[in-house]
C-alpha cells in the first residue's frame, strides 16, 4: 500500500512538472498588479453629489493596494414620475419609499408599497442578497458614493459606488415613465465576481391585516407555465434556479418582479420572515398575532446582473403595457400576474366586459348590478329547464320510491338490482324526465359562478370602489347587509321551491341551515362578491316565483301539501 501511495505522488509530480511549459504557452498568465499611475486614474474625482467621498488607504497597504470610495454622511435622493416617488438612502443605495401616486392606503393618503415595520427588521427594498450574512449586512449599511442629490425627475439615472480594501460594488438604476425601473448591480470580493442579488425583501405596505399578509406569494413565469407558490410553499433563503420571464413576490393586489434580461442566468432566493402585527386594526386593543412576511432577491450568479423591477398595481390594462421579450407561447407581457385562477378562460373576458361596462356607467357597483342582470338574463333558459326537470322528478318521485322498495330486500350486488335501474328508467322515460335534466343546466351555470368569483376576487379596479353605502367594493360591507340580504333570499327561495319528495322535518332543517350557511360564507367575502350574488338571489326567486304560477309548478305544490297532510296524520 505504501509503494502504491509513493507511486501516485511521484507520477503527480513527473506531470505537474511536464506541463509546465504546456500551461505558459497555451493559458494566459495573471495580469500584473496596477501601477501606481493607474491606481491614481481610478481613483474618484469630484462628485456632484452632496455627500463628500472620502479616499483613503488602509495603514500599511503599499502603493498599489485598491483605493477606497465611500461617502462621509448619510444622504437621499428622491425620483418622480407621474405614478411614483421613490426615495433612495446612500446607505446600501437602498429604497426608503416607494409611493404609488395613482393608489390610496386606507386612511386616505399616497399609498406606501414599503412595508416600514418588516423593511426595518428584514431590509430594505434594493438592497442587496448574498449567501454571507455579515457581508449581507456590510453591503446594506456602508455608505455609497451617489451620482445626484435631492430630487429628480423621470426620465433619469441613478449610481451609486462604493468600495473598500476587498470589496467593489457598482449600482445602476434608470427611470421612465413606467413602473419598471432599470435595474444593474456588480460586487466583486477580493477580485472575484460574488452573487449579490437586488432584492424585495419585506411585503408590501398595503398589508395592514392578517387577511392582507396571507394573500401574499412567491409567483414566477417561464412561457406559458405561471407557478403560484403560497406562503406555505415558500423557505427562506431557498435557491430557485431558472429560467425565469419574470419572478417575484405579490400580494392582492400590488407586485414586486423582477424581469431578468437573460433569463437562463436567473437565480431567485425566497425570503419568509415573521412580524407582529394588530389582529385587529379597527380597535384599540394591543392585541398582535404573528404575520408572515414575503419576499424575493433575483439576479446572476455568475456575474453583474442586469433586469428590470416592475413594482406597481396588478392592473390588467398597465400589466399588458410592459413588454417581457423573453416570454413564448404566451402574451409577452406580465399580465400572468392576474390569478383569474381554474377558469381564467372565461373570467377575463368577464373582467374586460366589466371594463367596458364601468365606461358608461361610471361606477363599479352598477356596472356589476348591470353585468349580473345579463348574465342572469342570458342563463334563464337554463334555470327554467333545470326547475322544470326538478318538478317533473318530485312528480314521479312516490312511483321511484315503491319501485326502490320492491328491490329493498335484494342485495347489492344481486344481479336482480339491475331490473330496478330498468324499471326507474323505463318511468323517467315515459313522464319524459331525463336523469341529468335538473343537473346539467347546473353545471353548465358552475364555470361562470366560479369565474366571476375569481375575476371579482383579483379585480384591482374594486379597490376602495364605492357603490352606494359600501365605501369599498373590494371589502367586507360594514353594516353587513348584503350578508344579511343572502340569509333573507336563501330563506325565501328554499321556501317557494317545491320538495315534495322530502320528509316536512328535513325540509325546514334545510331550509334554514343553507341560507345560514351561505350567510356565514359570505361574512367576510367582498361587497362586490356579495353584491353578484344577492341580485342574482334575488332574480331566482322572481324565477321561482313565475314558474311557481305554471300548471306544473300549482301541482307540485298541491302534491307537497298533500304529503305534509299524510305526515303530520301519521
Amino acid at each position: 500500500m505504501e509503494r502504491r501511495l509513493l507511486l501516485v505522488f511521484a507520477l503527480t509530480f513527473l506531470v505537474i512538472v511536464l506541463f509546465q511549459p504546456l500551461l505558459k504557452k497555451y493559458f494566459p498568465q495573471p495580469a500584473p498588479p496596477p501601477t501606481q499611475s493607474q491606481t491614481q486614474i481610478q481613483a474618484p474625482l469630484t462628485s456632484p453629489a452632496a455627500n463628500p467621498v472620502e479616499v483613503e488607504r488602509p495603514k500599511g497597504a503599499t502603493a498599489g493596494a485598491p483605493a477606497t470610495k465611500q461617502a462621509s454622511a448619510e444622504s437621499e435622493v428622491t425620483i418622480e414620475n407621474d405614478l411614483y416617488s421613490v426615495t433612495f438612502t446612500n446607505r446600501g443605495g437602498r429604497v426608503k419609499s416607494w409611493i404609488l401616486k395613482k393608489f390610496k392606503d386606507d386612511k386616505g393618503s399616497l399609498l406606501e408599497l414599503v412595508n416600514k415595520a418588516a423593511a426595518e427588521r428584514y431590509g430594505y427594498p434594493l438592497s442587496l442578497w448574498t449567501y454571507d450574512e455579515n457581508l449581507r449586512n456590510q453591503l446594506n449599511s456602508a455608505l455609497f458614493v451617489t451620482s445626484s442629490s435631492g430630487t429628480l425627475t423621470a426620465p433619469a439615472e441613478l449610481t451609486f459606488e462604493y468600495a473598500s480594501q476587498d470589496l467593489t460594488v457598482h449600482k445602476v438604476f434608470h427611470f421612465g415613465h413606467t413602473y419598471a425601473v432599470e435595474v444593474e448591480t456588480s460586487v466583486t470580493f477580493k477580485g472575484s465576481t460574488l452573487p449579490a442579488f437586488p432584492a424585495w425583501p419585506a411585503g408590501f405596505g398595503d398589508e395592514i391585516s392578517p387577511v392582507g399578509y396571507a394573500a401574499s406569494r412567491v409567483d414566477y413565469q417561464l412561457n406559458k407555465d405561471i407557478k403560484r407558490l403560497s406562503i406555505k410553499s415558500v423557505s427562506g433563503g431557498n435557491t430557485l434556479t431558472g429560467p425565469f420571464n419574470w419572478v417575484g413576490v405579490v400580494d392582492q393586489y400590488f407586485a414586486a418582479v423582477f424581469i431578468p434580461d437573460y433569463p437562463p442566468n436567473a437565480v431567485a432566493v425566497t425570503l419568509r420572515n415573521s412580524i407582529d402585527i394588530p389582529k385587529d386594526v379597527k380597535s384599540s386593543s394591543q392585541e398582535t398575532t404573528k404575520a408572515e412576511v414575503l419576499g424575493a432577491a433575483v439576479g446572476n450568479p455568475r456575474g453583474p446582473t442586469i433586469e428590470r423591477l416592475y413594482v406597481g398595481p396588478k392592473q390588467l390594462h398597465t400589466l399588458e403595457t410592459v413588454p417581457v421579450a423573453t416570454i413564448t407561447d404566451a402574451p409577452p407581457d406580465l399580465r400572468g400576474l392576474v390569478n383569474f385562477g381554474f377558469f381564467g378562460i372565461i373570467a377575463r373576458p368577464l373582467f374586460l366586459w366589466l371594463q367596458w361596462t364601468y365606461k358608461y356607467v361610471g361606477n363599479w357597483g352598477w356596472a356589476i348590478v348591470i353585468q349580473t342582470l345579463i348574465i342572469n338574463l342570458a342563463l334563464l333558459p337554463l334555470r327554467v329547464s333545470s326547475m322544470k326537470s326538478a318538478l317533473k322528478m318530485q312528480k314521479i318521485q312516490p312511483q321511484m320510491n315503491a319501485i326502490k322498495e320492491k328491490y329493498k330486500k335484494y342485495g347489492m350486488r344481486d344481479p336482480r338490482r339491475q331490473e330496478m335501474n330498468t324499471e326507474i328508467g323505463a318511468l323517467m322515460k315515459t313522464q319524459g324526465v331525463s336523469p341529468v335534466g335538473g343537473c346539467l343546466p347546473m353545471l353548465i351555470q358552475m364555470p361562470f359562478l366560479f369565474a366571476y368569483y375569481a375575476m371579482l376576487g383579483s379585480a384591482l379596479d374594486l379597490r376602495q370602489a364605492s357603490w352606494l353605502w359600501i365605501k369599498d367594493l373590494s371589502s367586507a360591507d360594514p353594516y353587513l347587509i348584503l350578508p344579511i340580504l343572502i340569509i333573507i333570499t336563501g330563506l325565501a327561495t328554499q321556501r317557494m321551491t317545491p320538495q315534495a319528495g322530502m320528509d316536512p322535518s328535513q325540509q325546514k332543517m334545510l331550509n334554514v341551515m343553507m341560507p345560514v350557511m351561505f350567510g356565514f360564507i359570505s361574512y367576510r367575502l367582498a361587497a362586490g362578491l356579495c353584491l353578484y350574488w344577492v341580485e342574482g338571489s334575488l332574480i331566482a326567486i322572481v324565477q321561482q316565483f313565475i314558474m311557481n304560477r305554471t300548471s306544473l309548478g300549482r301541482e307540485m305544490r298541491e302534491i307537497a301539501l298533500k304529503r305534509a297532510r299524510k305526515k303530520e296524520k301519521k
